[in-house]
């Protein structure tokens, strides 16, 4: 094992999960979600600490994990959309499980795409796109309307099982994400960082 795997194995190992958490992700596996790497849900639940965001919102619920890590340190409200309404039904007992009231959590049923548009612009601090990879460029396009100035967008997955900095890998997810990553590194508007730690974050956080 190199240093680099050694490190990264370390890292993973390191985080302690909630009871729920463990749940979310042992269920997740059961319905063929890939649920965020336990690095990667510790470090989301500390950008939303860090970032004291009060509003929070969710593309792709999947049953819990990703919104019990954003909403493991704070008292904030969360917004989480799933086009499946099986994944709310088991998400429900979970955030129940946590301790998160019922009036904190609005859980909609739908296409993100159709939702996104509708949700109010500047409402939110932190947007975390977990839905359907190929609507990738759509999900950011409106998830930058609907975050405030200095708020950011979390973007797991974005190396795409390793996929992203291979050259040979020419699918169209692929090749949207590197399209991404071309626009956002350039653009004025937003502060754009890629880390390795799980399968890859993306933080997008708009400037103005």
């Amino acid at each position: 094992m190199s240093k680099l795997e050694s490190n990264w194995q370390f890292a993973e190992q390191y985080p302690v999960e909630t009871a729920a958490m463990i749940s979310a992700r042992h269920l997740s596996l059961e319905y063929g979600i890939e649920p965020l790497s336990r690095a990667l849900a510790a470090q989301v639940a500390n950008i939303a600490a860090i970032s004291r965001a009060s509003h929070i919102c969710e593309l792709g619920t999947g049953v819990g994990l990703s919104g019990l890590a954003l909403l493991r340190y704070n008292n904030a409200h969360l917004t989480s959309i799933d086009i499946e309404p099986e994944y709310h039904r088991h998400a429900k007992p979970l955030f129940a499980k946590a301790g998160i009231t019922p009036s904190r959590l609005r859980l909609i049923e739908g296409d993100a795409t159709s939702v996104l548009p509708r949700l109010n612009h500047g409402a939110y601090d932190l947007v975390l796109i977990d839905a359907n990879p190929g609507g990738i460029l759509n999900y950011v396009e409106y998830g930058l309307q609907v975050i405030k100035p200095g708020g950011s967008l979390l973007i797991p997955n974005a190396l795409r099982g390793g996929n992203l900095p291979n050259p040979a890998a020419r699918d169209q997810v692929t090749q949207e994400f590197r399209d991404l990553l071309n626009i956002m590194v350039e653009s004025p508007a937003v502060s754009a960082s890629l880390s390795p730690i799980g399968n890859g974050l993306l933080t997008l956080t708009r400037l103005a």
